[in-house]
């Protein structure tokens, strides 16, 4: 895994750090009811990590033995929280490919990419490893694939009503109750699913 994917941004027009909310009228498969944490945006495209989807079938520690990061003498070793934790399916691009979102108390010499105050992006086995011996971030959550938006798309989404924009925090971003987290994510805009119809405005 590399990071390839560098932020150009920051005349606080763009979106790092912050999430964007799928209205009810966007219908597809990966981004029906998702919640999408946006690592980087530029006036070169956008790109993002579904919070909220787990991927079907995978198993975090299966994933480790597969990408070599332990062997299998070692799987029982493996810290528990790491062995709780579950994979995303963090978008149609790239799917083969796992991007960690971790809290800011781990750092890899440049291969980790600091969004904001509280949440960072590493992409490469050397996070992995940490987090099997138990050394890793003190939150952190593993997806596969991300999302991603060309030049102008994003905000030609945005503007198309697909899209609302809400703060991230901690909670939103690492927890593992993927179910509530769209619900959380419109509550946190003080939007109520209920009212919110397929052609309402963005926030």
């Amino acid at each position: 895994m590399e990071v390839s994917i560098v932020s150009k941004a920051g005349t606080g027009l763009y979106l790092e750090g912050k999430c964007l909310v799928a209205m009810p009228g966007l219908q597809d498969g990966f981004f029906n009811r998702s919640v999408v944490y946006i690592c980087a945006h530029s006036e070169d495209g956008a790109m993002g990590i579904i919070l909220n989807h787990p991927a079907e079938g995978v198993n975090f520690v299966d994933l480790l033995l597969q990408l070599k990061v332990i062997e299998a003498e070692e799987r029982p070793r493996v810290a528990g929280e790491t062995r709780a934790a579950r994979v995303l399916a963090g978008g149609p691009v790239d799917a083969s490919r796992g991007f960690v979102l971790h809290s800011p108390d781990y750092s890899a010499d440049d291969a980790t990419m600091p969004i904001d105050a509280a949440v960072s992006m590493t992409a490469t086995l050397d996070v992995l490893r940490a987090m099997a011996r138990g050394k890793g971030p003190k939150q952190a959550v593993l997806a596969l694939g991300y999302a991603g938006w060309s030049p102008g798309q994003l905000e030609q989404e945005i503007l198309a009503n697909s899209w609302m924009i809400c703060p991230a925090d901690s909670l939103l971003v690492f927890d593992q109750e993927y179910d509530s987290k769209y619900e959380r994510a419109l509550g946190a805009i003080g939007v109520d699913l209920r009212f919110l119809s397929d052609d309402a405005g963005h926030a």
